[in-house]
Parts: C-alpha cells; sequence; structure tokens
C-alpha cells in the first residue's frame, strides 16, 4: 500500500508541477512563431514568458497576441453539484 501512495503522489505533483505548452505557428506578417498556452491553476504568465525565453534563447522575442480569461465551471451527477475556477492565458511570440 505505501507503494502505490508513493507513485500516486510522485504523479500528482508532476500534474501540478506542469509546463506551459508551446506549437509552432505563423504570424500575420508571415514570419514564424510559436502559440503558448499557460492556462491552468498550477501555472501562471511567469510560466508563458519562461517558456518564450526557452524557444528564442538570447536573441529574444516580440510578444505578438496575449489573452487571458478567468471563468468558473460547473457540473452535477447523482453525487452532487461540482464547480471550479477554469483560467485561461496564451500568447503568440516570434523570435527576433
Amino acid at each position: 500500500m505505501k507503494l502505490s501512495l508513493i507513485v500516486l503522489s510522485g504523479t500528482v505533483a508532476m500534474t501540478l508541477g506542469g509546463c506551459a505548452m508551446a506549437s509552432k505557428t505563423y504570424t500575420s506578417d508571415g514570419r514564424e512563431g510559436f502559440s503558448i498556452d499557460c492556462s491552468g491553476s498550477a501555472l501562471s504568465w511567469g510560466k508563458c514568458y519562461e517558456k518564450a525565453g526557452d524557444l528564442c534563447g538570447a536573441r529574444g522575442y516580440d510578444l505578438l497576441e496575449k489573452s487571458g480569461d478567468q471563468g468558473s465551471t460547473v457540473a452535477a451527477n447523482q453525487f452532487g453539484l461540482y464547480g471550479g475556477s477554469v483560467m485561461s492565458r496564451s500568447m503568440v511570440i516570434a523570435c527576433k
């Protein structure tokens, strides 16, 4: 039983630690850029900026778009009503 608890807590720690996700895209002016998503309560705008720095390195980057929204969600089933907050954060960058 102790082993399963250790494995479970390791999995939870990795899930809560989280990382910003990035995908390649093209900007409106034709440059190659990155769309970065750092949504969720375990992440912050700092994680988005950190990911942008990792992607572009010493060259730096131009922040082309930034959006964030906080909302709430509610779900219900036969056992009760559940609610929570949802935070979405995303930005589009282009390396210099």
